[in-house]
């Protein structure tokens, strides 16, 4: 409707510039939104305002000839004029009837490409979504959740506004924290042989590492075995005894990397990697989140990626030599200060790999790349963008999203989480307690820069005050009205054809008025890239049905009036489960 507007404000300027009566270029996008408060309409357009200047004429004067040469339309009920120059636009009924007759025709599942036009919003064009992506260090907490629920959201949201959306996994394996992780496992495994160990107080301490210690054994036998003394000859103390325990891990991870081998050793690190990240994709399958692309760190720095771009920034100017290290001079691109690319002893740092990963994404065709990632990571934007501009791109194509943490409370009380420590509450737990509907749907409630206190009580309740229950529960209160129907042997008349007509008292009337802002609320949660409007919107629409099902009678003898009522509980039950889809959550038939 908000299209229809602004094309019947663009002809009315057009046809007073024509007439000389407004001597002035109407604007691209003339402004339209939805009005605030009863009687100001649904809609109004401040266009007359944004053109006084310009036309040397009070916004009061042009909106009155504007209001003059407006197209006659079936959809619009009334137009008038508010304050120094406002045009208020009332939407007729029928319209909004119009809008139930578009949604039942469309079906289930096919509502938001029906209600929005898919080629006219996204177009078709590529987008990569990364999100999640913590190390496979350990499994993915409820932290981690967080960002799943939403970086998919968006995703859906994105594909359902007709852009050509990839879903990436980006596994950091080719750091720091990948060969603790290794370390970790391995004295795991040698304490299963009998070789007593002196565990490092920063290694990786879960009950998963013995599992993943357990596979190694299973596969390796006693091949990965060494001696004790040899392992520890040359490693300074660790932390409780006085020295440097980051100092005394690197050391012990140099020691195993020497006893071992290269061959030995990328067996254990493999073994590793492969089974963390393997329960983070099990983890996140049964959360609902799939993803089209998991693309490993460490293929950058073996392609040469990495190298590569490092050179590119050499040859642009942009990095310099200092104290033995290569620093890309980021401070030129917005950033508070210059940073590393490459460490003193050679090495590329994480940083360099992001820089190589950001080009990588846009080598691969995609307009646009979105990362999803956690408050921890803030530090970062500013980088990943002055190195994309640097590199000749267009830093506003890189979107970075921040997501605060979520704080799950039990009992009253709020739960820590360390992946290094192995005292987490992990997002499986999670699910076990609450299910994925309700904890997907929790996720989304806010925006992402928003902290989020999650209410496991609340989560769990079978209560209105629970909002993923009070949504699902209309879904399922229609179809208990359908199966009511059959069982008593009504003719529904749903459809298209139904005469929704008679569907003229205030209940019905707000219901369709509310189904009719679905196409602006996805095309707003794309464009802000915002999915919390959605579940904002479902609570919306769920009153709205339980008002109308509470005040009117579904199965009454009247064919028509039978049909109209349920015609439109039927478009409602549509637009709830599409919605529900595109935030992960389950449109179930019956609670």
């Amino acid at each position: 409707m908000k299209g229809h507007i602004q094309a019947l404000l663009a002809r009315a300027l057009a046809a007073l510039r024509e007439e000389g009566a407004l001597v002035i270029d109407p604007p691209a996008d003339i402004p339209v939104a939805r009005s605030r408060g009863d009687g100001h309409g649904d809609f109004a357009s401040p266009v007359a305002l944004s053109l006084a200047r310009t036309a040397r004429r009070s916004p009061r004067e042009i909106a009155e000839r504007i209001v003059a040469r407006l197209p006659a339309s079936d959809s619009i009920a009334s137009v008038a004029l508010a304050g120094p120059g406002f045009i208020n636009f009332s939407v007729a009924t029928e319209a909004f009837r119009d809008g139930v007759r578009r949604i039942l025709v469309s079906g289930p599942r096919s509502v938001s490409a029906a209600v929005v036009g898919r080629a006219a919003v996204g177009g078709g064009r590529r987008i990569q979504v990364e999100f999640v992506s913590a190390n496979p260090t350990g499994p993915l907490h409820v932290g981690h959740g967080r960002g799943a629920a939403y970086g998919a959201s968006v995703a859906n949201v994105l594909e359902a506004a007709g852009f050509d959306v990839e879903r990436e996994y980006y596994i950091n394996d080719a750091g720091r924290q990948m060969h603790i992780l290794a370390l970790s496992v391995w004295l795991r495994y040698l304490e299963r042989r009998g070789t007593p160990v002196e565990f490092p107080s920063n290694g990786y301490r879960g009950d998963y590492i013995h599992e993943i210690a357990a596979e190694l054994e299973r596969t390796a036998g006693g091949d990965l075995a060494v001696d004790t003394g040899a392992l520890m000859d040359g490693v300074p103390a660790d932390e409780p005894a006085g020295g440097d325990k980051e100092a005394h891990v690197d050391a012990l991870i140099a020691r195993a990397r020497s006893l071992l081998g290269d061959e030995r050793y990328e067996r254990v690190f493999a073994c590793a990697r492969d089974m963390g990240v393997d329960d983070i994709r099990s983890d996140l399958e049964e959360f609902g989140v799939a993803y089209d692309e998991w693309f490993s760190e460490r293929t950058l720095v073996e392609t040469g990626e990495v190298e590569r771009i490092v050179m590119r920034l050499r040859e642009r100017g942009h990095v310099y030599e200092r104290d033995g290290a290569l620093w890309f001079r980021s401070t030129a691109f917005g950033d508070e200060k210059d940073r590393v690319v490459v460490r003193e002893n050679g090495e590329s740092t994480y940083f360099a790999s992001d820089i190589a990963y950001a080009v990588n994404k846009f080598d691969r065709g995609f307009e646009r790349a979105i990362y999803v990632w956690g408050a921890d990571h803030h530090g970062y934007i500013a980088r990943v963008k002055a190195a994309v501009e640097a590199l000749g791109l267009d830093r506003d194509a890189v979107e970075i999203l921040i997501v605060q943490f979520a704080n799950l409370y039990r009992g009253g009380e709020r739960a820590q989480m360390s992946t290094r420590s192995g005292e987490f509450v992990t997002l499986r737990e999670l699910r076990d307690e609450v299910g994925t509907d309700a904890a997907r749907f929790f996720y989304v409630m806010r925006r992402c820069e928003q902290h989020l206190d999650f209410d496991l009580e609340l989560a769990k309740s079978r209560s209105n005050d629970n909002p993923v229950y009070y949504v699902q529960y209309a879904h399922a209160r229609i179809a208990s009205v359908l199966r009511q129907c059959a069982e008593r042997g009504m003719v529904p008349g749903v459809g298209g054809e139904a005469s929704l007509e008679t569907l003229v008292e205030d209940e019905p009337v707000s219901l369709m008025r509310t189904l009719a802002r679905y196409p602006e609320v996805l095309e707003g949660a794309a464009a802000a890239l915002e999915p919390h409007r959605i579940a904002t919107y479902l609570r919306e629409v769920a009153a709205e049905l339980h008002g109308f099902y509470n005040a009117h009678t579904f199965l009454v003898p009247d064919d028509a009036v039978r049909g109209a009522r349920l015609s439109l509980a039927v478009a409602t039950q549509a637009v709830l489960a599409d919605g529900l889809g595109l935030l992960g959550v389950s449109a179930p038939e019956s609670m």
